[in-house]
């Protein structure tokens, strides 16, 4: 027998045990062949608890530094805890000769993402950012429109994260204070760069609009990007949870058609219903013909003028098998941490210029 299951499985630690801990991380590394959920780190005894009913096997620590003590028992770091614990916890564990996946944002900064990465190569680690929405069904579908040529040279590119959510939830994410690293420019807008960045490469100037609009809130809520890339693309990325009324996932426009995909991937949402890749009967990341996206020109997409185009299916577990690959085979990373790096800089000149006028990136 050969490949990833003729080994031990990889015995991974998972520091945080919230949102993406719990709906993201643990559901997809249990579903790797070639990982094992070992231990978690939460200092929370109620998240402790949901730990080891939704994982029967799995142990549970106070501390991430309890977890990092039994280095020498993990093959594997994942760092799932809040924004501004990124940095010192994959220091501590690439210190600690693991290697390490951490959840977006890498870091608050380019020049932090760039340290790690230098750290883990000199250790020989791997160390990768976990970007699932690479893995969108939409994202998915609208990278195979473009490189078979269907749009023909694309002129603009548009992406949306938007919600209505009028209350403030509170909590770090949602925090005024710059050491969080919270606000929707970092939160939805890692995605939104790093997908474009997939797409088209570097960007050579950045404009940026960036409003608290909420009653209460403290950081961005309602945030708009536009990127000129080196090829002559421009993106124009919205994050926003003051939306009442939704634009489209994605209208891509080029020289030949124009696509345009509304509504989310369907992975998120069942994982937070509990559902699992591999163990459900109906096939994963599918969505129904209704919610398929319309390729065509001249026309609006809900009339005549254009076609509906299969979505094909999202696949987050690709993540992580490639993570597999890459720790037993030698494989390329899903995701680099100087890639990271690069939406990173993006992001910081966003931050910089979120007033008018061009911006040189640097």
């Amino acid at each position: 027998m050969s490949g990833v299951l003729s080994h031990p499985p990889l015995r991974v630690g998972l520091i945080g045990y919230g949102l993406a801990g719990s709906v993201f991380h643990a559901p997809l590394i249990a579903a790797t062949d070639g990982l094992v959920l070992d231990t978690v780190s939460t200092s929370s005894p109620e998240r402790q608890a949901q730990a080891r009913a939704e994982h029967p096997q799995v142990r549970t620590v106070d501390t991430a530094e309890a977890l990092l003590d039994r280095a020498d028992d993990l093959d594997l770091i994942v760092v799932a805890s809040p924004n501004k614990t990124h940095v010192p916890l994959a220091t501590a564990a690439l210190k600690a000769g693991l290697p390490v996946v951490v959840d977006k944002p890498l870091a608050a900064t380019a020049a932090e993402a760039e340290e790690l990465a230098a750290l883990a190569a000199d250790r020989g680690l791997l160390l990768s950012v976990f970007q699932n929405r690479r893995w969108d069904n939409d994202f998915l579908t609208v990278r195979k429109l473009i490189e078979e040529g269907t749009l023909g040279e694309i002129q603009r590119f548009e992406s949306r994260f938007e919600r209505w959510r009028p209350q403030p939830k509170g909590g770090w994410r949602e925090s005024g204070d710059p050491l969080e690293i919270g606000g929707l420019l970092y939160d939805l807008g890692s995605h939104l760069v790093d997908q474009a960045l997939t797409l088209f490469g570097p960007v050579v100037s950045v404009y940026a609009e960036a409003d608290i609009r909420r009653p209460g809130a403290e950081a961005d809520d309602d945030t708009f990007i536009a990127l000129t890339h080196a090829n002559g693309v421009r993106s124009h990325l919205w994050m926003s949870a003051t939306t009442a009324m939704l634009g489209p996932r994605f209208r891509v426009l080029g020289s030949r058609a124009g696509y345009v995909k509304h509504g989310l991937d369907p992975q998120e949402a069942a994982l937070r219903e509990g559902l699992r890749p591999g163990t459900e009967g109906a096939a994963w990341g599918v969505e129904p013909e209704s919610r398929w996206g319309r390729l065509g020109t001249g026309a609006a997409p809900q009339s005549g003028g254009a076609e509906p185009v299969p979505t094909l299916p999202g696949d987050y577990p690709a993540y992580y098998a490639a993570i597999v690959r890459a720790l037993r085979e030698g494989g390329d990373l899903p995701v680099t941490a100087l890639e990271a790096a690069e939406t990173l800089r993006v992001l910081a000149t966003a931050r910089r210029c979120a007033s008018p006028g061009p911006h040189v990136v640097g």
